[in-house]
């Protein structure tokens, strides 16, 4: 316990004296919430999207109507009702329609969108020659900010996680520091393990400051628990530290790693939605996605933050992302080398 102590009080010190890493980990998320804060700050409304009720017991010629064929709304299909009435009350949609047993729109009677797609839609009937009939939504809007911040914070912790670990032990090898630790009575599972509580607790620090920060600048709404969230960023940091492990288990050039952990890194900040939702986006591009753990700890993180979910609701990402967790640390473990 003394030489993991040792090592771990070490790293901790490296990492709060490099000044210009740590003030970056904390300014730069800062940074995005107040850009993005005041970029969409506005009321200019031209985007419409429309989710559209498809029952899994349809019929197989499914009613229509010309409504769908609008053109500058995107429409996409769902099965489950009662999730698609919560997104509409929580603003992350813009209308729910649907065509069987009988016509039917939602709209959320706080929503600018929502009004303006019921001018359009009144009056339209269905191939059946039914017109729509109306149900009324109420619920908060979710601002764009209070949904970006579940993916910014996933994002930061990824960063953290593969660059503050996979780069850093990389260049341990590369400028001898893993050779001379080899040489003192410090086992591989002993530095391994030191690296990754280190940074785990640093990045569960840097977190809580950011979300404390953002709060109290940004004011973005929580509608779940605090202790479930803090879960989800344990577990999902754990996986993404694991992960650094796998990628400076052998790597010896620090621009080696550079590209390998730039190819790991920008697929999942740019696929995992933590900028955009990728409902309505290619079926192919959304089956991809599931194979990142920062979409299982984004999707996680937010379905607790603005749908206010439980742990049995988001069970499955935590399983997937400690299975990966698992798996990471095995190949990390067998793969590992001081030279």
């Amino acid at each position: 316990m003394k030489k993991f102590l040792a090592l771990l009080g070490a790293r901790n010190k490296e990492y709060v004296r490099d000044r210009g890493s740590m003030a970056w980990g904390l300014l730069f998320p800062f940074l995005i919430i107040f850009g993005f804060s005041f970029a969409f700050s506005g009321k200019n409304q031209d985007v419409f999207k429309v989710a559209v009720h498809r029952p899994a017991e349809a019929h197989t010629q499914s009613p229509t109507s010309d409504f769908l064929k609008t053109q500058y709304i995107r429409f996409f299909d769902t099965d489950n009702l009662d999730a698609a009435v919560a997104k509409l009350r929580r603003h992350q949609i813009d209308m729910l329609v649907t065509l069987e047993p009988s016509p039917k729109y939602w709209i959320n009677s706080s929503s600018p969108k929502g009004y303006i797609l019921e001018k359009i839609i009144t009056g339209q009937k269905t191939s059946h020659g039914d017109p729509f009939s109306k149900e009324i939504v109420e619920g908060r809007e979710i601002r764009y900010v209070d949904w970006l911040m579940a993916g910014l914070l996933s994002m930061n912790i990824m960063f953290s996680s593969l660059f503050g670990v996979g780069y850093v032990i990389v260049r341990y090898r590369k400028s001898g520091v893993l050779r001379r630790i080899k040489a003192t009575p410090v086992s591989a599972f002993e530095f391994l393990a030191a690296q990754v509580v280190s940074r785990f607790l640093l990045i569960l620090a840097t977190s809580a400051i950011v979300l404390a920060g953002c709060h109290l600048f940004v004011d973005f709404q929580m509608f779940g628990s605090y202790l479930n969230l803090f879960i989800v960023l344990s577990v999902g940091a754990l996986c993404l530290i694991s992960m650094a492990l796998v990628v400076a288990s052998r790597v010896a050039s620090e621009e080696f790693a550079g590209g390998i952990l730039n190819i790991l890194t920008w697929p999942m900040m740019l696929f995992s939605g933590v900028w955009f939702s990728l409902e309505g986006t290619n079926p192919v591009l959304q089956k991809v996605a599931q194979l990142f753990p920062l979409t299982h700890m984004v999707d996680a993180s937010r379905a607790i933050m603005t749908e206010g979910a439980g742990l049995a609701e988001i069970g499955g990402h935590l399983t997937v992302l400690a299975a990966l967790a698992v798996v990471f640390m095995a190949a990390s473990s067998i793969l590992f080398r001081w030279e």
